[in-house]
């Protein structure tokens, strides 16, 4: 009887291992189940999980470079809109008055970059370095530049690559608007002075002639330095469209990892379904065809045969 109820037991495990194994999906569920396994599965695991974060850091920082990317063609556009504001100003058909308007459209140019340059991703201000809850610069055109000082850091944000490198995704707005050799800021705001600042006499007075070829002068050099700025400029939107290929690099590799180590890891961990059903059916048939042997097994002693 003992014997019986110990194999009923074992028989009845069976059933409730393929069965778990069938609801959950899962071969090894617990340690347990395939001690031996248990720290490859594990290491695994870990791995997948890291890569599935890479990739969730990834994806986040392709949104910030994608937005700063976007900002610097717009800036660059600025740019651009200036050298033919400065072109048209710098023409000796214009007159004090038309390059004064000139000047005033060149201003809003530069309050349009100051914003730019002050481009949020998610609450954060994405050109002032690792102080990014504080906008990089605010207008004021009492200063030389135009600008306040650089109010950001350092750009050290980086990402890590699903291969174990990092790599740079972002930079200061003083290095890419406020350059000591190609300020945008201070190519702007030299140009807005310059069409801003004309002759200080009336046409026909002594002296006119002379400060209108100085103002000339002035709006063509502010126009060579509109022109290294805008270099610059599209030097610094290289550099995040170089981020953006990378980016995409490393989500396709962290992709590859994810459906590699998801593969093992179903290998180590996850139930044949078939196999699982067959046992399940065979244990479920020795259960009950040992409860029917059981059934009709004589219950008698010897005094019965006696009698």
């Amino acid at each position: 009887g003992e014997r019986f109820l110990a194999d009923l037991q074992r028989i009845q495990q069976r059933i409730d291992r393929t069965q778990k194994q069938i609801s959950s999906g899962l071969r090894v569920a617990s340690a347990s189940d395939a001690p031996d396994q248990v720290g490859e599965i594990l290491m695994v695991r870990a791995r997948l999980d890291l890569t599935v974060q890479i990739r969730i850091n990834l994806s986040r920082a392709k949104a910030e470079v994608d937005t700063a990317e976007q900002t610097l063609q717009s800036a660059v556009k600025v740019l651009e809109r200036a050298m033919q504001l400065g072109v048209q100003g710098a023409n000796a058909t214009q007159t004090a008055v038309t390059r004064r308007m000139l000047g005033t459209e060149v201003r809003a140019l530069l309050e349009q970059m100051v914003a730019l340059a002050a481009t949020q991703a998610e609450g954060r201000y994405l050109f002032s370095g690792n102080r990014d809850d504080t906008a990089p610069y605010v207008l004021d055109l009492d200063a030389p530049n135009g600008v306040s000082e650089y109010q950001g850091t350092e750009a050290t944000r980086e990402v890590m690559h699903p291969a174990g490198t990092r790599f740079r995704i972002a930079r200061s707005g003083q290095e890419i608007f406020d350059d000591h050799e190609a300020s945008a800021f201070r190519a702007l705001n030299a140009l807005r002075l310059a069409l801003e600042n004309g002759p200080a006499v009336e046409p026909g007075e002594p002296g006119y002639q002379e400060q209108v070829a100085a103002q000339t002068a002035a709006i063509e050099q502010a126009l060579a330095e509109l022109h290294r700025a805008h270099a610059h400029l599209n030097v610094q939107l290289g550099f995040y469209g170089a981020v953006q290929n990378k980016i995409e690099e490393a989500v396709r590799f962290a992709d590859r990892i994810e459906v590699r180590e998801q593969n093992l890891l179903s290998v180590l961990r996850d139930a044949d379904i078939v196999e699982a059903a067959l046992a399940l059916s065979q244990a479920t048939m020795h259960q009950q065809a040992a409860l029917s042997a059981r059934a009709h097994t004589w219950r008698g002693s010897l005094f019965d045969l006696l009698g």
